[in-house]
């Protein structure tokens, strides 16, 4: 098993540029064999709250063949970030491409304050990804500080808790212990992908990382600049491996 956390730079409300980048990562995550890329929260808009509906996705967007394609043209899943109108509602969510040219849409259930004026809640919490032994749970930014949104990924009996990110320097360490604390406590990896870069007037605090189930940081990338956590599983030991791309 092989799986990616992108850090990415966003441009702010330039979709054709985001996507560019998330094409060059997606390709190079499968020259290094990744079977599933994660970016970060948001991350084919830029992090966004009074513009989000100027740069809204609906399910089936055809400005997404481009994902969709590579998705199956490099046999790999992309968890990507967008703001998503379901029916009347706008939400903050994720786009999960399959290898097999499907797809299907996370949201995000735990707001930030100040994001319920832009966005609803979501509600779709018992959405996995299964790819060969490992079962995948998505996050998305404020749902990994409540505790209930891990505790039901690992009643799912998921292996793997993808944390799509943006937190900025002054949250990061609490990030961080959060995460640690789960994967530990639940004993459930988890791959968190953060911008590495800012977005929104916001400086990000990137270091994309990867923690084993004991709790153990297996890699994390730098604070600032693009680039790829490789993470790879051999007899059951995870390995992760740096490859920045580009930094600010």
């Amino acid at each position: 098993m092989i799986i990616a956390a992108a850090q990415t730079i966003p441009k702010r409300g330039n979709i054709s540029e985001n996507l560019e980048d998330h094409y060059r990562l997606i390709n190079l995550a499968a020259d290094n064999s990744a079977q599933l890329i994660l970016f970060p929260e948001l991350s084919i808009s830029g992090y966004e709250r009074e513009l989000a509906e100027s740069l809204e996705f609906t399910p089936g967007d055809s400005r997404l063949d481009g994902l969709r394609n590579l998705a199956v043209k490099k046999n790999i899943i992309i968890v990507a970030g967008a703001p998503i109108r379901q029916e009347s509602q706008l939400f903050i969510g994720a786009f999960i491409f399959h290898s097999n040219g499907s797809e299907i849409i996370y949201t995000k259930q735990y707001l930030h304050d100040g994001e319920e004026v832009y966005y609803s809640s979501g509600v779709n919490d018992c959405l996995q990804i299964k790819l060969d032994n490992e079962a995948f749970s998505v996050a998305i930014c404020a749902d990994i500080t409540n505790p209930a949104h891990p505790l039901k990924a690992a009643s799912l009996n998921s292996t793997i808790y993808l944390a799509s990110i943006f937190y900025t320097p002054n949250g990061i360490s609490t990030g961080y212990k959060d995460l640690q604390g789960y994967s530990m406590d639940l004993s459930m990896n988890v791959l968190m992908s953060n911008f590495g870069g800012p977005s929104y007037g916001m400086e990000a605090a990137g270091r994309s990382a990867f923690w084993n189930k004991e709790g153990d940081l297996s890699g994390s990338l730098e604070r600032n600049g693009e680039g790829l956590l490789i993470v790879r599983k051999k007899q059951n030991i995870w390995k992760s491996e740096i490859l920045m791309t580009a930094s600010l």
